[in-house]
């Protein structure tokens, strides 16, 4: 699958899609055990080890959270989100079964132990999402969803939602200010 695949609310993947190549990164992560969530294509994988490491070495400490999930998780938690918060709340943040890039095994989202590994924009304001924000783009992740480009991706700002691309397209969407979406359209 190209690093550059659109999956969002028009884009879907088929329910039996699963990378051939996950693996699970050398990180720290929220949870113990060996679950889906803790797995990523290669590619990011690698990516979100070195990323890791150079957030370290500026004594930032990052937690994965939530990487590939299958159609099936996926649809769990939209309907658990449905029934505890709601249609608005679940639209601006859970993506639909097939809908979610979590399927492709490119995203993780992360977080820290300063917030208690939330998943919530007060990530943004913590050193450890400084940082992210500023520097993820040298290991080849953009902030899948910005602030102020609802309207085009279609979800709210999620500080936390790390999308690996390959360095190349990362660098040119964070310097130009773009969405994946809007990359796509440039092409």
């Amino acid at each position: 699958m190209d690093l550059l695949i659109l999956v969002n609310r028009i884009n879907s993947l088929p329910p039996d899609y699963v990378p051939g190549d996950l693996m699970r990164p050398g990180v720290f992560f929220d949870t113990s055990g060996d679950l889906e969530r803790h797995y990523l294509r290669k590619p990011a994988a690698l990516a979100l080890e070195d990323l890791f490491v150079h957030a370290a070495r500026n004594g930032l400490y990052l937690a994965a959270v939530s990487g590939y999930r299958s159609f099936s998780r996926q649809k769990e938690i939209y309907e658990n989100n449905l029934k505890t918060k709601g249609f608005e709340h679940t639209n601006m943040y859970s993506a639909k079964p097939g809908q979610s890039e979590h399927q492709t095994g490119l995203a993780m989202d992360i977080s820290t132990r300063l917030i208690h590994y939330d998943l919530v924009e007060a990530f943004a304001d913590t050193e450890e999402g400084k940082w992210v924000e500023k520097n993820c783009h040298h290991f080849g992740f953009i902030l899948r969803y910005p602030k102020n480009k609802t309207k085009i991706t279609g979800y709210a700002y999620e500080p936390w939602h790390l999308r690996y691309v390959g360095y190349r397209s990362a660098v040119k969407i964070r310097d130009m200010h773009l969405t994946l979406e809007e990359y796509q359209a440039i092409l």
